[in-house]
C-alpha cells in the first residue's frame, strides 16, 4: 500500500482490514479451508461461454450445466465460466455490473448448482468496465464521486511509448457535465480503463474479488491484468504497480481464502508472460502457457516439432505453489505475439497465410511507429491445422494430435468447449458481425449437438470420444500431476517427445507424438520408462503391449502414444 499510495497507505490499509474483517464474519469456514492438494492430474477445465448450450423454454445456464454434468462429468474437474455479467459489447467483456448474472441467461443459483459438480473459475475484467456501467455513466454527470475512477489527458499529451494490443483508438473522446473529455481506452471505445491511483478504485474492485469467493469461484481469472496501472511516459504495460496489486490481491486471497488461486492472463512473449508467477509464492499460482497454441500449430504444419521441443525443454516451474494453464484454444484468436522470439518472422507469415487460405481471419495490433504487427489468428484450431484435401479421418488425427501434446505437459490443461466438441470454422459470424473473434464463439442448440454427437460418423462425435479417451487415461497417472518432473527428449524431428515422472506415487509416462503424416521410427530407451531392458511396455492409448525385445517403435502418421512400463 505504501508502494502504491504512498501517504494515503494508513488509511487505505485500515479500510481494506475493515472490508477482510467483514468478509471473515460473513464467511467464518474459508480461512480454515486449506488448499491442501490444490490440484491433481486430474485437473482440466472447460473454457465455455455462459450461454453456449441453448434450447426452447429454459435459461442458458441451467442448460449447460445439465449438459455439463452428462458430457464434462467424470472427465473434466472444473469450468471457466466466461464473463456471464451484463455487457454491453465484447460478448462479456465489457462489464455493466460486476455482481449481477446476465438476466438472459440466468441466475447466481444457476452459478452455484454448476458449482456442485465443477470446481468454478469466474473472470475479473477488471482492467475496464462498460461506457454504459453505473460508474462511467455517473463520471459522464459530474459527480465528483467517480471523478477519478477513469484516466482523462489532455490532448496532444506524448503516448507514443504505450505499448497497445490493438489498431484501435489508444484515447476516446466523451461529452461530459464538465466538457469533452480524452478517456484511456486500451481494447475499445465502450471498454474504459479504470484508474487504479485512486485508491477508491482498488477497495471497489478487491471488494468484488470478495463477492466472487463468496459466490463459489475457486479460480479467478486476472483479465488482460498486464494493462493494469498507467503512467505517462512508460509503456504502460508489466508495470511494477501491476505487479504490486497482483502481490495485494495474492495477500488477501492466502489470508481469508487460501484456496483460492489467481490465474493470470496475459497475451504477451513468454519471459514477460512468466513474470506474474512473482518469486513462486508472492503472484499468481498460474498463468496461461500463451506460446504453446502457435508452437504446436507450428509443429504439425512442418510436420516438425524442433522449435516446440526446445522451448518446452526450458520451461520450469518457480515453486510447487505454481503451475502453467495450458491451453490451444479459446474464446479469442491463437495469439502471435507469444511466438516472437521462438518462430522467425517467416514462420509466422506462413501461419497467417495458412490460416487465410482456410477460411480464417487475422488480426493486428498498433506499434508505437505507426505500423501494424500480426497479433492473432482467428480460426478454430482443427481448421487452423487442416490442409487441402484432408478427409476426416485425417483431420480428426491431425487435431487429437495437437490435444495430446497439450495433455502431456507440465501444467493443468484448459479445453474450449469449440475443441471438445470439434467444431469448424463460423466464418458467417464474423461476416455478419463484422468481428473476427466471432469465428470460434458459434453456440450450441442442444438437441442439435445431441444428434451429433449420437452420430458415429460425425466430426463431432470422433472427436469429443477420442478427448474423453484421452482425458480418462490421463486422470488414473499421478506422473500427469501438474508439477510433477518433466524432461524432453530428442528422438527425431517428427516426434514430440516428453518423459513425465512423479515421486509419490512413483509414475513415469513416456508421451510420444507424431507431428508429421509419414509414419516415424524412433528408437526408446527403456531406463526413461524406470524398467529394465527387457521388461515389458505398454500403450495406455490404444491398450497394447510392445514387445519386450523391440527396441524401435513405429508411430503412425498423427499417432500418439503414452507409454508406461508393466512392472
Amino acid at each position: 500500500m505504501r508502494f502504491l499510495y504512498g501517504g494515503q497507505a494508513p488509511e487505505v490499509y485500515e479500510r481494506l482490514l475493515s472490508m477482510l474483517e467483514d468478509f471473515q464474519k460473513r464467511n467464518p469456514t474459508l480461512s480454515d479451508r486449506r488448499p491442501g492438494t490444490r490440484w491433481s492430474e486430474k485437473d482440466a477445465f472447460l473454457i465455455t461461454y455462459g450461454d453456449q448450450v441453448r434450447e426452447p423454454g429454459k435459461l442458458p445456464l441451467q442448460s449447460l450445466g445439465e449438459f455439463l454434468e452428462e458430457y464434462a462429468g467424470g472427465i473434466l474437474s472444473g469450468v471457466h465460466i466466461l464473463p456471464f455479467f451484463p455487457y454491453s459489447s465484447d460478448y462479456g467483456f465489457s462489464v455493466i455490473d460486476y455482481k449481477q448474472v446476465n438476466p438472459d441467461w440466468g441466475t447466481w443459483d444457476d452459478i452455484k448448482r454448476i458449482g456442485r459438480h465443477f470446481r468454478l473459475m469466474f473472470d475479473a475484467v477488471i482492467n475496464h468496465v462498460s461506457s454504459k456501467s453505473k460508474w462511467f455513466q455517473e463520471f459522464l454527470k459530474g459527480n465528483p464521486e467517480y471523478e477519478n475512477f477513469f484516466i482523462t489527458v489532455e490532448e496532444g499529451t506524448d503516448l507514443s511509448s504505450v505499448v497497445r494490443p490493438r489498431a484501435t483508438p489508444l484515447l476516446t473522446p466523451f461529452e461530459t457535465a464538465k466538457g469533452r473529455k480524452l478517456v484511456w481506452t486500451t481494447f475499445s471505445a465502450d471498454q474504459i480503463d479504470l484508474n487504479y491511483a485512486n485508491p477508491e478504485v482498488l477497495l471497489r474492485i478487491i471488494d468484488i474479488l470478495l463477492f466472487y469467493v463468496e459466490k463459489g469461484a475457486e479460480v479467478i481469472r486476472l483479465d488482460a491484468i498486464a494493462y493494469l496501472w498507467k503512467k505517462i511516459g512508460t509503456p504502460c504495460i508489466h508495470l511494477e504497480e501491476t505487479h504490486r496489486v497482483v502481490k495485494l490481491f495474492r495477500a488477501i486471497f492466502d489470508a481469508v481464502s487460501p484456496y483460492v488461486i489467481i490465474l493470470t492472463e496475459t497475451n504477451v512473449p513468454h519471459k514477460e508472460n512468466i513474470s506474474y508467477f512473482g518469486n513462486g509464492h508472492d503472484e499468481a499460482q498460474m498463468v496461461y502457457q500463451f506460446s504453446l497454441p502457435p508452437l504446436v500449430l507450428h509443429s504439425i504444419h512442418t510436420g516438425n516439432a524442433e522449435k516446440l521441443s526446445r522451448w518446452a525443454a526450458g520451461l520450469f516451474l518457480s515453486s510447487e505453489e505454481t503451475t502453467f494453464f495450458n491451453f490451444l484454444a479459446s474464446h479469442d484468436g491463437i495469439g502471435m505475439m507469444p511466438a516472437i522470439g521462438i518462430l522467425t518472422p517467416e514462420e509466422i507469415q506462413e501461419l497467417v497465410e495458412k490460416t487465410l487460405r482456410n477460411g480464417g481471419f487475422v488480426s493486428y495490433k498498433a506499434n508505437p511507429d505507426g505500423s501494424k504487427s500480426v497479433y492473432e489468428l482467428n480460426i478454430s484450431y482443427i481448421d487452423a491445422l487442416a490442409e487441402k484435401g484432408d478427409d476426416q479421418e485425417t483431420l480428426v488425427k491431425k487435431f487429437m494430435a495437437s490435444q495430446a501434446i497439450m495433455l502431456a505437459l507440465q501444467g493443468i490443461p484448459g479445453i474450449y468447449v469449440h475443441s471438445l466438441f470439434g467444431s469448424r470454422s463460423d466464418r458467417e459470424a464474423v461476416l455478419r458481425t463484422g468481428v473476427n473473434r466471432a469465428i470460434n464463439r458459434a453456440k450450441f442448440v442442444r438437441a442439435e449437438l445431441e444428434r451429433e454427437l449420437a452420430d458415429e460418423r460425425s466430426l463431432r462425435h470422433q472427436v469429443y470420444y477420442a478427448y474423453r479417451h484421452l482425458l480418462s487415461v490421463r486422470r488414473g497417472r499421478p506422473a500427469f500431476h501438474p508439477n510433477a518432473g518433466q524432461r524432453i527428449l530428442n528422438l527425431d524431428p517428427a516426434v514430440f517427445a516428453v518423459v513425465r515422472t512423479s515421486e509419490e506415487p512413483e509414475d513415469t509416462v513416456l508421451a510420444l507424438q507424431n507431428v508429421s503424416g509419414s509414419s516415424v521410427r524412433v528408437a526408446v530407451d527403456r531406463l526413461d520408462l524406470g524398467v529394465k531392458d527387457a521388461s515389458s511396455v505398454v500403450d495406455l492409448v490404444s491398450g497394447k503391449r510392445l514387445n519386450p525385445g523391440e527396441q524401435e517403435i513405429e508411430l503412425q502418421p498423427y499417432q500418439t502414444m503414452w507409454l508406461v512400463g508393466d512392472r
